[in-house]
């Protein structure tokens, strides 16, 4: 949890937004994956966001999806991703957050699963499915092994309860862009720059943005009004391209370049 407070308190001296990459765990390769979390960490993600594979996800579009299920295929279990954490954190200081469901993490075992989330040096998890009324299903030992309890905020979000889940998380919040799934677009939702001032008038933890920011413009549209600004679709679609982590060095400048 240190590690996240100290990359926000570090941007926020220099007035810059953070940039927080997002790939999944095994796609396209078990070792392939692993690489690209390095290269994201090397190419100017201040935060990494681990995504695990999931079967039946709520929240993700086509393009997730389809990563989700190669790295099943490939044979992706907890214990190996949790793995490829604990290789990436021997390289490189950077904050890691899980991104995942409670399913899987459920089947592995909530006591277990946060004891070796703490071996392996993750900071912080973000369970889709387990809403501030559930949350006591993980956050307890969460809060109590130090890893931060980062909850998920939507446009129909009432600030009442955005308030609540601001004083009980931690870390920072999760502002979902739009009313829908995971994706790449052209455009960003209008009034977005707007509602996440209005978020941000109600939250002491750092606001982060994401669901369908997909180009440096997106991101710099943002900065003024958000301390963070995540990128998952847009990289994962052009993995799927068949453009490797190496291939896409120069966008992701360009997408750092414009947060600071």
């Amino acid at each position: 949890m240190e590690r996240i407070a100290q990359v926000f308190n570090k941007l926020q001296r220099r007035g810059q937004t953070a940039f927080i990459p997002f790939s999944i765990a095994g796609y396209p390769s078990r070792e392939a994956s692993l690489e690209i979390f390095l290269g994201l960490a090397a190419e100017g993600g201040d935060i990494l966001e681990f995504g695990f594979p999931f079967s039946d996800p709520v929240a993700d579009g086509p393009v997730i999806q389809n990563a989700s299920a190669q790295a099943i295929r490939n044979g992706m279990t907890m214990d190996k991703a949790l793995d490829i954490v604990g290789h990436i954190r021997q390289k490189s200081e950077i904050p890691i957050i899980f991104f995942g469901y409670f399913n899987p993490i459920h089947k592995y075992g909530t006591e277990r699963f946060v004891a070796r989330a703490v071996e392996c040096g993750l900071d912080g998890v973000l369970v889709v499915d387990l809403p501030w009324e559930e949350a006591r299903w993980l956050k307890p030992i969460t809060d109590k092994a130090h890893l931060a309890w980062i909850y998920l905020a939507t446009p129909t979000t009432p600030t009442s309860r955005i308030a609540q889940m601001d004083q009980e998380g931690s870390g920072f919040l999760y502002y979902v862009s739009l009313t829908g799934v995971t994706g790449a677009r052209d455009f960003l939702p209008t009034g977005l720059a707007s509602k996440c001032e209005q978020v941000k008038g109600v939250c002491r933890l750092p606001l982060a943005v994401g669901f369908g920011v997909s180009h440096p413009d997106h991101a710099a549209a943002l900065k003024e009004h958000v301390d963070a600004v995540v990128v998952g679709s847009a990289i994962l679609s052009r993995l799927q391209n068949g453009n490797s982590i190496n291939d896409l060095k120069g966008w992701l400048g360009k997408m750092k370049s414009a947060l600071l």
